[in-house]
């Protein structure tokens, strides 16, 4: 099975006592994406892939984290090549430009964006341009079969790996919704359940436990708690960001090597 391939590095994950496994996958995906785009053997020198890079572009969060990589010469010449396309392709919308519909007065009057946006082609063409990443597209395509190969370990009832699921930290709340949106995907009803019974009594505790982090810290701000022992809440305040909506707030930029 495909997904087999994948087995390793995630039980590093569950290994790893992160708030949340998939966060970690998640960051280590980015990560190899950034090295293979601007890293040392660099895919952007491989015709076929610089053709891609052109065609598809980076959001604006990548390109920011390709910034902070460090690899000027490199973001330079994906950026050259990319920039010639998208001159290319403005010329043409705008030669023929055209506009869909007149915005009605109301929505002049309230000066509403939303209703008056993608009516041109000009502007249908910039939000396509903003909706594709090359970056992405590689951390959706493998976090797509780390969660499958989740499944297909649980399914499989492997115990070293089911053990790792029942004394794990939970997950951030995004990713539980992914889990629990793929799980018809891939179990029966009965395993459902059986995977609900684990994760809901284990992500209510958990997120007590980063709660009480978190006012451990705050207290540790009053004076009258200043001889106290820290305990745990040193970082609990960015470990209590990763639970709410997943990732490393504290991260520091991720540089080539």
């Amino acid at each position: 099975m495909k997904e087999q391939l994948y087995t390793i590095p995630l039980m590093d994950a569950f290994c790893a006592e992160d708030e949340c496994p998939f966060c970690y996958i998640e960051r280590d995906v980015e990560q190899n994406a950034l090295d293979f785009v601007l890293g040392p053997q660099a895919s952007y020198m491989q015709d076929h892939v610089r053709a891609e890079t052109d065609k598809i572009g980076f959001c604006r969060e990548h390109y920011q984290k390709m910034f902070a990589y460090g690899e000027t010469l490199a973001n330079a010449l994906i950026v050259d090549t990319r920039l010639q396309l998208l001159l290319k392709e403005m010329k043409k919308e705008i030669k023929h430009y055209s506009s869909l519909a007149k915005v009605g007065m109301i929505d002049k009057l309230s000066k509403d964006m939303d209703k008056s946006k993608a009516n041109n082609n000009v502007s249908r063409w910039i939000r396509e341009q903003e909706e594709s990443c090359y970056i992405c597209d590689h951390i959706k395509r493998n976090y797509e079969r780390y969660i499958a190969t989740f499944f297909y370990l649980y399914k499989k009832g492997d115990k070293e790996f089911l053990e790792l699921v029942k004394k794990g930290k939970g997950l951030c709340l995004h990713h539980l919704a992914d889990i629990l949106d793929a799980a018809p995907l891939y179990l029966s009803d009965k395993e459902q359940k059986g995977l609900r019974d684990i994760l809901f009594p284990q992500m209510e505790a958990n997120l007590q436990r980063v709660l009480e982090e978190v006012d451990w810290l705050e207290k540790k701000f009053d004076y009258r708690y200043k001889e106290e022992d820290w305990k745990n809440s040193r970082d609990a305040l960015q470990r209590a960001m990763q639970k709410i909506v997943g990732g490393y707030p504290a991260d520091a930029p991720y540089k080539g090597k």
